[in-house]
């Protein structure tokens, strides 16, 4: 029987990827994957695994979706010895495979970009959805390639003026800081002293740490906060504290699965059958905040069906090529 030789894999460098894709470009797709996900379409499995214990770890993370001409197959990972010799600490590839063949058709060596927008893309989306419209004062404990990506997430979707940004390491609190001023000139920006300093009388907080004890204390929660809670994303690392997470009075999650094992909430052992999603609330079967002076946390794990969405964008853009404006997406490069 005579076939057809299958189409040339694709490859694409980092510096293509992040050229053609940033947080901006993939918010919309990265909502409606959410949406399905919480509608139980597809599958979206997750594997970690910690071959250098506390100085790295693997996450693999695939997707498929019904309708989706691709599914995807991520691994990425995250090793301070890469730091050390001059680079990043993130790395990773993403393998995109034809959804009726199972052809391997492109590799995106993505050095994590992929995985940083797609993650800057839900905080905007549950600052959206759960921070009051009003919010003028962000905080953010973290000096990682996420605290710089979430605050102008956030400063996309609302009214900010402010943000304090925390950290451990005061010249990488000052990097972030000088970052976030090049591309918010708008936003008054300060290096707070403290983390309890960053969160005072702040609208929304971002934790964004690989912290693996939990250090957020209820007493830094005032009423009418919304809390974005990225950095936990595995068994081993939590940030909020067990009183923080009883204090919201509502708590959402990315997946209800995932937050069972994974995170905060497994660290605390709270029950999250009873929670919603943030994909039901954005395909609107679950309301979000309700009232002004609710205390709301979302606590996003990440999920595979956000690296499809994102990884269907930046293919698109790349194929385009010529034709589409260069532009200079925010990226953990602009720190």
């Amino acid at each position: 029987m005579n076939t057809l030789p299958a189409p040339a894999m694709l490859y694409f460098a980092p510096d293509a990827i992040r050229a053609a894709v940033g947080y901006e470009d993939v918010v919309e797709p990265v909502a409606r994957a959410l949406a399905d996900y919480s509608r139980g379409l597809g599958e979206s499995p997750v594997t970690v695994f910690a071959p250098a214990a506390e100085e790295g770890d693997v996450h693999v993370k695939s997707a498929w979706l019904p309708g989706r001409s691709v599914f995807t197959v991520k691994v990425a990972s995250w090793f301070l010895e890469r730091s050390r010799r001059g680079g990043t600490p993130g790395s990773g590839v993403i393998a995109v495979f034809d959804a009726h063949t199972g052809d391997l058709r492109a590799l995106l060596e993505d050095e994590h970009h992929i995985s940083d927008v797609r993650t800057a893309a839900a905080g905007a989306l549950a600052a959206r959805a759960l921070a009051r419209p009003d919010s003028t004062v962000l905080a953010v404990l973290g000096t990682g390639t996420q605290a710089y990506l979430q605050t102008l997430a956030a400063a996309d979707v609302l009214p900010l003026r402010e943000v304090r940004i925390w950290g451990r390491n005061p010249a990488r609190v000052r990097r972030v800081a000088d970052a976030v001023r090049a591309r918010r000139p708008d936003l008054r920006v300060i290096a707070a002293a403290t983390a309890p300093q960053a969160c005072g009388g702040a609208d929304v907080l971002v934790t964004a740490t690989a912290s693996r004890e939990p250090f957020v204390d209820v007493g830094w929660l005032t009423p009418g906060m919304h809390i974005t809670a990225v950095g936990a994303d595995d068994p081993s690392k939590a940030e909020l504290s067990a009183e923080c997470l009883a204090r919201g009075d509502r708590v959402v999650v990315d997946s209800r699965e995932l937050a069972r094992t994974h995170g905060d909430l497994a660290r605390a052992g709270m029950d999250t059958t009873p929670l919603s999603e943030l994909g039901e609330i954005i395909a609107g079967a679950e309301p979000g905040r309700a009232n002004d002076d609710d205390i709301t946390v979302c606590k996003l794990i990440g999920l595979g069906v956000q690296d499809l969405a994102a990884t269907e964008v930046a293919l698109r853009h790349l194929g385009e090529g010529a034709q589409r404006p260069r532009r200079s997406p925010a990226a953990a490069h602009d720190l």
